[in-house]
C-alpha cells in the first residue's frame, strides 16, 4: 500500500537508539551532581543536542506514513492509535532534554530546590518513565507486525524480513479479533458529516 522507509529514515531510527540508551544511563543519582562545572557543562551540551537531534528526526520523519510499508489498508483507529504513541513518544523525547536544561539553568542561578525546580523535575522524570513505555509500546506493536507479515517491520527493520502474510490460523483469527475490536470502536465514534 504505502512506500517503505527511506535509508537516510532507517539510518536516524537506529541511530537515534543508542543516543537514547546513553542519556538514560548516565542519567545523574542525584542534582548535587552538577555541582562540578565540567559535568554541568557536558549534561548541558548533551541535552541540548539530544532536543536538536529530536526535533531534526520529527521533522524528518513526520513526511513517512505512520505504516510506511504495510502491504494491506490500516484500520482508521490502528493508525489514530499508532499516531497517538508516535506523538507521545516525541513529548517526551522533547521534554527530557529541555527540562534537563530548566533543571540546569535553575541549579545556575542558585535555585536547587523549590516548586520551581521540583516541578521540573517532576515532569524530567515522568517524561523518562513514560518514554520507557511508550518506547516498550511501539517494540511490541513491532514485533505483533512482523509476527502478523503486514509489511510494516520490513520497511524499517533490515533483518528477519517478512516474506508475506502469516498465514497461521492462530495469527489469522488473532488479526481478524483485532479488526473486530477497530469496528467496534470505530462504531462508537460519531461520524463526521457531509458539508
Amino acid at each position: 500500500m504505502s512506500e517503505p522507509h527511506s535509508t537516510l529514515a532507517k539510518f536516524i531510527h537506529w541511530t537515534f537508539i543508542p543516543l537514547y540508551a546513553y542519556g538514560i544511563f548516565k542519567q545523574l543519582d542525584d542534582l548535587s551532581q552538577l555541582e562540578d562545572t565540567g559535568l554541568l557543562i557536558f549534561e548541558v551540551i548533551f541535552a541540548a543536542v539530544f532536543l536538536l537531534i529530536v526535533i531534526l528526526r520529527f521533522s524528518y520523519m513526520k513526511r513517512y506514513e505512520t505504516f510506511a510499508g504495510a502491504r494491506e489498508p490500516i484500520h482508521h483507529v490502528h493508525v489514530f492509535a499508532a499516531k497517538a504513541v508516535h506523538l507521545s513518544m516525541y513529548l517526551c523525547l522533547i521534554l527530557l532534554p529541555l527540562t534537563g536544561l530548566v533543571i540546569a539553568g535553575l541549579f545556575v542561578q542558585g535555585t536547587k530546590t523549590g516548586v520551581l525546580q521540583d516541578s521540573a523535575l517532576v515532569i524530567h522524570e515522568l517524561s523518562a518513565l513514560m518514554s520507557y513505555y511508550l518506547i516498550g509500546i511501539h517494540v511490541l506493536a513491532a514485533i505483533y507486525a512482523r509476527i502478523k507479515g503486514d509489511g510494516v517491520w520490513s520497511s524499517m527493520v533490515p533483518w528477519l524480513k517478512e516474506t508475506g502474510p502469516n498465514e497461521n490460523k492462530y495469527v489469522q483469527k488473532i488479526s481478524e479479533l483485532e479488526h473486530q475490536f477497530y469496528e467496534k470502536i470505530s462504531d462508537l465514534i460519531p461520524a463526521k458529516k457531509a458539508k
